[in-house]
């Protein structure tokens, strides 16, 4: 259960930490001179403003800290709180959620750059900070009425890394956050509550079966509720599409901003077709589907002249989402499909994730003449041979895009030795390209150090992502496909490859260019943090799969 914050702490009296406090403009108030020169020298040795380093030291000592929040002027208490989080003070940092005095709580912009403490603390997932917050908004929304002040939080903002920089190393990923904030809104939904205006909540949820009957209470409470939830992103995975469907329609649809359907959400055309005109998301941006999203539902018959009539009408719902700037279908079959599918859309698209879709020559070339292409900041065009098949278009794409690609992935893409001089020439022009990831073709290391001369002029550029020279596989042998084949390779040869690359960055004084071969993909904080309930999710489908297997031979029998 919640605990009721406690009443007002006793002063303490003569200590001399408690002359630590600060008013308005930074200033120390007080008798004590303790300590003041070392301050300023700790300010200009670190670029942070004196109030930032009083804030630290106040913290410093959490038993002091929570004793003189009353004292503390009212818009100082940002400072606090972000000092607390660097400082890992979870205590504190829970004390001054519940204080709070200010109507509004923005997470990501009290954790960013700002002129007091230039660090940008946003990629610290710390879980005992993360924990103490929420704890923290408990607190405050069970205080008196008089003393609540907080109308909006906003607790989003975060940015989940592989390596955790808070002093713990603990992180909160999404999925955790969400789990936590729904259980705390539960909790408080039992608790005899005096009447108020709610909190409004900003959270970026992650729904699996595993958080699925939680988050569904806090969305809809049965009673009133003291946190209001509203979700401007919202993630799925291992979700039947009813459940799917289900908590969709609690979230707040109409604002939502971002909608990532993956993995084990098993969607057919239907039900996108559903979700999209039943739902609706207007105020949409970025929408992610999961594989074979577009395949058609099992009962839906052909139609005599071919036509897709399920695919027309979900690309119509697209094109009602006037904000809509960011689609990934990656891993469905849409050979022919791209023009029904992205011609209705009335805005630009600036990320594109067509990976394994089987795209034909009439596709590469709808998106090589479309508006969309000028606008491409993030393309994904794996696992199509785009130089051997559609030489042309492709680099009409890019020609289009140069202007403002940011991001290009081309993994597996059957690009050999012979095509390096071509693909040269069709990445010169990009001048923006921050990222080139090109994973799994086949392309020997005298290629490799080819085209890395050339990729050392794109100035922009600051992190490539290559594939396992051939040179490191037995000679003579396929280019491997599959993953385990793929990691059998000569280590030693690839090490040496790999340096002599690195060489060919610092020749051209480009040590701002990070370059690795993650055989395995890139690191997903969500896949991550999840890994053990899509293990279960998967052994229980492939259970499944067997038992009705087993079920259709007792059938013939």
């Amino acid at each position: 259960m919640i605990t009721r914050p406690h009443g007002r702490a006793p002063r303490a009296g003569c200590s001399q930490l408690l002359q630590l406090k600060i008013d308005e403009k930074g200033t120390r108030l007080g008798e004590k001179s303790w300590g003041a020169s070392t301050v300023l020298s700790g300010a200009m040795g670190t670029m942070r403003s004196l109030r930032f380093i009083s804030a630290e030291a106040l913290v410093s000592h959490p038993q002091v800290a929570r004793q003189s929040l009353d004292s503390v002027a009212h818009n100082l208490y940002p400072l606090l709180f972000k000092a607390s989080y660097l400082l890992e003070q979870a205590e504190v940092t829970r004390a001054v959620l519940g204080r709070w005095p200010l109507e509004e709580f923005r997470l990501g912009a009290l954790l960013g750059p700002s002129a007091d403490h230039p660090q940008d603390l946003r990629d610290r997932a710390c879980r005992a900070c993360l924990e103490a917050l929420v704890r923290g908004l408990a607190d405050h929304v069970l205080q008196d009425r008089s003393r609540r002040r907080l109308r909006v939080a906003d607790l989003t903002g975060i940015r989940d890394v592989q390596v955790q920089r808070c002093p713990c190393g603990r992180a909160l990923g999404k999925w955790g956050r969400t789990r936590l904030l729904a259980r705390t809104c539960c909790e408080l939904q039992a608790e005899p509550l005096a009447a108020g205006r709610p909190v409004e909540v900003l959270a970026d949820l992650f729904v699996t079966e595993g958080n699925f009957e939680a988050v569904v209470q806090a969305l809809r409470p049965a009673g009133p509720a003291p946190l209001r939830v509203h979700c401007p992103s919202f993630r799925a995975d291992s979700l039947s599409p009813s459940q799917l469907l289900h908590v969709l329609r609690l979230a707040g649809p109409g604002a939502l901003r971002k909608l990532e359907v993956v993995h084990n959400v098993r969607l057919h055309a239907g039900h996108v077709h559903q979700l999209l005109a039943q739902v609706g998301f207007p105020r949409l941006a970025s929408l992610t589907l999961p594989t074979k999203a577009f395949d058609a539902p099992p009962a839906c018959a052909s139609t005599p002249d071919g036509e897709d009539r399920l695919l027309a009408s979900i690309a119509r719902e697209l094109g009602k989402m006037t904000q809509l700037t960011e689609l990934s279908v990656a891993f469905s079959r849409l050979t022919g499909k791209i023009p029904t599918l992205l011609g209705p859309l009335q805005t630009p698209l600036r990320v594109l994730d067509l990976a394994n879709c089987a795209l034909n020559h009439a596709d590469m070339a709808f998106l090589a003449d479309s508006a969309h292409a000028a606008h491409l900041e993030v393309l994904d065009l794996s696992g199509h041979n785009l130089v051997s098949l559609f030489p042309s278009t492709f680099f009409r794409l890019l020609g289009q895009a140069a202007r403002t690609l940011r991001i290009l992935t081309l993994e597996e893409c059957g690009i050999v030795d012979s095509h390096i001089g071509m693909l040269i020439l069709g990445l010169s022009p990009c001048h923006r390209l921050r990222q080139l990831k090109f994973l799994g073709n086949p392309l020997s290391a005298r290629a490799l150090r080819r085209l890395f001369a050339a990729l050392c002029e794109l100035p922009e550029l600051r992190c490539i992502e290559f594939p396992v020279p051939k040179d490191c596989y037995p000679e003579g042998a396929a280019y491997p496909q599959d993953e385990l084949a793929m990691s059998k390779f000569d280590q030693q040869k690839y090490d040496e490859i790999a340096e002599e690359l690195r060489a060919v960055l610092l020749r051209a004084d480009r040590e701002d260019i990070q370059v690795s071969t993650p055989l395995f993909g890139s690191f997903d904080p969500d896949i991550q943090e999840t890994s053990n309930e899509l293990g279960a999710f998967l052994l229980q489908a492939f259970k499944n799969a067997l038992e009705n297997f087993s079920r259709a031979l007792r059938q013939i029998e």
